[in-house]
């Protein structure tokens, strides 16, 4: 009999992550699920740790570096499972991540996506994520028919908060192998324009910052970022689609101006609709790139007495 969840997990070079990353889904509460992980060609240790692993619901595969998008394909399609829960390679989850995901399937079935709420740690600091809308200080779970409306301070889903059917994948399309950065910004996307989202805001998992080798830490000039314009029919008949898609286009152009690509940033950031930013915003952008370092500063030490600012979403 196939297992309820298969576990995703894209794995490069994170040794001194990956360990903790597998002992959170083997302590979950829920424990019909099997395990798939996808060695992306690493070069370091991180295949000898998970081998050390001998729980028999875990699959290794080793490929090619493929990048992270070929690495989640790779593992939809060797899935035993009908739901795929995802979970990137220096992330944990709570043990009862897996318990509240079917929870919100049996509860609200027929949903493109099924998320969790997130939180992020840096350093010592656990920033907690916002939703539009969304209650924050009592248990909620419920279906949202609006993903983009309630996704504008935080994304509702990401890499390691979802369940997804793998029909989707059929009907929508995989994960774009030729992005590595937003790829999964762009599958949600797709799956959110045709399906309801059920959400439940109860934290059950933590994205790891401190993480060695993210992609993150690399120039973001050099990544091959989703293309925000390849939904450009669909933003001129959803204002809100167009707000969440600007949103993004201002982070864009902020992190282009930090690295001197001023032709780069302008271009993207000349496509926002101007009222879909606020006057804060729009006078963050038009500082010089010592002020806006030194603003992202003060955010970050905000942080450390757990104030989130707002400035970029």
């Amino acid at each position: 009999m196939n297992p309820f969840f298969s576990v995703v997990i894209p794995l490069y070079n994170k040794e001194q992550e990956i360990t903790d990353t597998i002992s959170s889904v083997l302590a979950q509460t829920f424990a019909d699920f099997e395990v798939i992980i996808i060695n992306d060609g690493s070069t370091d240790n991180s295949l000898n740790q998970v081998e050390k692993f001998s729980d028999k619901r875990i699959r290794i595969y080793t490929t090619e570096n493929k990048g992270v998008s070929h690495a989640r394909n790779f593992g939809i399609k060797n899935a035993s499972a009908q739901y795929i829960a995802f979970l990137d390679g220096d992330d944990i989850w709570k043990p009862q991540h897996l318990h509240d995901l079917k929870s919100l399937i049996e509860s609200y079935p027929n949903c493109g996506l099924y998320c969790k709420a997130y939180n992020k740690i840096k350093g010592q600091t656990i920033i907690d994520s916002q939703y539009k809308d969304i209650p924050k200080n009592k248990k909620w779970d419920g279906l949202i028919n609006d993903y983009f409306y309630h996704s504008v301070i935080n994304s509702l889903a990401s890499s390691s908060s979802v369940a997804i059917h793998k029909s989707i994948f059929e009907s929508v399309g995989y994960f774009n192998e030729d992005y590595n950065s937003g790829e999964d910004t762009d599958a949600w996307i797709r799956i959110a324009l045709q399906y309801p989202t059920a959400f439940d805001n109860s934290v059950s998992v933590t994205h790891n910052l401190n993480a060695h080798h993210k992609l993150t830490n690399s120039l973001f000039s050099a990544r091959r970022h989703m293309d925000l314009n390849s939904f450009s029919n669909e933003e001129s008949k959803n204002a809100r689609l167009k707000t969440y898609l600007d949103l993004n286009r201002y982070a864009i152009a902020i992190q282009y101006k930090l690295e001197n690509e001023t032709t780069k940033s302008k271009s993207v950031y000349n496509t926002i609709e101007p009222k879909n930013l606020s006057l804060f915003q729009k006078q963050i952008y038009n500082c010089p790139k010592f002020v806006i370092k030194s603003i992202l500063n003060f955010r970050n030490l905000l942080r450390t007495f757990h104030i989130n600012l707002r400035l970029f979403r």
